[in-house]
């Protein structure tokens, strides 16, 4: 599957941006999804999942209360909206892809698709 992620950009702190990431080449609803980020100098962390269905999500406990992760499985595309935006959100942001998982929280090893990253800039 190809992973196309858009919407990154440049936000105040306390602001607030929307991420997409379109899928294609695969059958969408059979892969949990995910979003992880990193930051200049660190390693990629785990930001969000979303089960297949999208029932169930998980979330790195920086994101917890200021991030949602949804999907829409008819237009094979997940999002992540951001709120209450903090200078150490500013990073990397990937979308992440993988048949075989069975948690929505899971590991940068464990995933088998990535997209290609957007940046996000949260300035003070």
């Amino acid at each position: 599957v190809q992973l196309q992620a858009s919407g990154g950009g440049l936000v105040q702190v306390g602001g607030s941006l929307g991420l997409s990431c379109a899928a294609s080449g695969g059958t969408f609803s059979n892969y949990v999804m995910g979003w992880f980020r990193q930051a200049p100098g660190k390693e990629r962390e785990f930001v969000a999942g979303i089960s297949r269905g999208g029932g169930s999500t998980d979330y790195a406990d920086s994101a917890k209360g200021r991030f949602t992760i949804y999907r829409d499985n008819d237009k094979n595309t997940v999002y992540l909206q951001m709120h209450s935006l903090r200078p150490e959100d500013t990073a990397l942001y990937y979308c992440a892809a993988d048949r075989r998982l069975r948690s929505t929280r899971f590991s940068s090893s464990e995933v088998s698709y990535w997209g290609q990253g957007t940046q996000v800039t949260v300035s003070s």
